[in-house]
């Protein structure tokens, strides 16, 4: 596995976590952070054997967002000074779908959140299937502030969670909503005592963990398929998935379990 300056990955068994690392700045987001995900997602994606990926913070903060001085110094500041047309569209693009690698992964992901989910921050924590707040947890895309719009991820993702119109809330008044709002709107599944979300998130990546791994894994995609291409879509993906399930070692595994009155061993395959 790649060492990495910004970032921690730590595998125990088939559960990764995926830990932000640069707690003194709350763990804004700099090009090399964007980079260096780029090297892990490489490593990760075609790794059939993760169950679950867990995204976290190290330190107080989940991630601040991205990171002003390096950010605005860079890319963006570079981009400021020229024309629209003259910017390589393909470029922005790029740093635009930083986090879609991780829809693309074979199993669930899991953002643990505390402290500050803004910006950048948040919509990482939105590429994730499922999203535990602590207590302590303050989520907004407060882009507007300074004159850009949040265009990692978040005009897709956040209204499916929330609603057309708490979305439009959220990104167009930069509205900034505690763990308790959260929860009421959609944006959390689960909020709790900050000391507990360690062991929230650990037991619910083992659940995840203990699922079926190739009907996960199909799920998953006719779920995408159906917000990407429609219902027609989303049927297709789905069958072609079960298919693949029914002809599997798996669910021969899970009649002898059933038959055995005993816990099936997925294998994945």
């Amino acid at each position: 596995m790649t060492e990495f300056q910004t970032i921690r990955f730590d595998r125990q068994g088939d559960i990764g976590t995926l830990t932000l690392a640069r707690p003194a700045k709350r763990n804004a987001q700099n090009p090399l952070m964007w980079q260096e995900m780029g090297h892990l997602a490489a490593e990760l994606l075609p790794d059939e054997t993760l169950r679950c990926l867990v995204v976290t913070g190290e330190g107080p903060s989940f991630s601040a967002g991205l990171d002003l001085v390096e950010g605005m110094a860079r890319m963006l500041g570079e981009w400021s000074q020229r024309p629209a047309q003259e910017i390589d569209l393909d470029q922005a693009l790029s740093a635009a779908t930083t986090f879609s690698w991780i829809a693309r992964l074979g199993c669930p992901s899991i953002a643990a959140v505390r402290g500050h989910a803004l910006g950048a921050g948040l919509q990482l924590a939105l590429a994730c299937d499922f999203r535990i707040f602590a207590d302590s947890a303050k989520a907004g895309l407060p882009e507007t502030r300074y004159g850009i719009l949040p265009d990692m991820g978040a005009t897709v993702r956040l209204p499916r969670l929330v609603g057309d119109s708490r979305a439009r809330e959220l990104i167009l008044l930069g509205t900034v909503i505690d763990a308790g709002e959260a929860l009421r709107i959609g944006l959390t599944d689960r909020v709790v005592l900050d000391e507990d979300l360690d062991a929230a998130t650990a037991e619910l990546a083992a659940r995840i963990a203990a699922q079926p791994p190739l009907a996960v894994r199909g799920a998953r995609r006719a779920i995408d398929a159906g917000w990407e291409g429609g219902a027609a879509e989303s049927f297709r993906v789905a069958v072609e998935a079960q298919l693949h399930c029914i002809t599997s070692e798996d669910f021969k595994e899970g009649q002898r379990a059933l038959a055995e009155g005993r816990a099936p061993l997925w294998q994945g395959r």
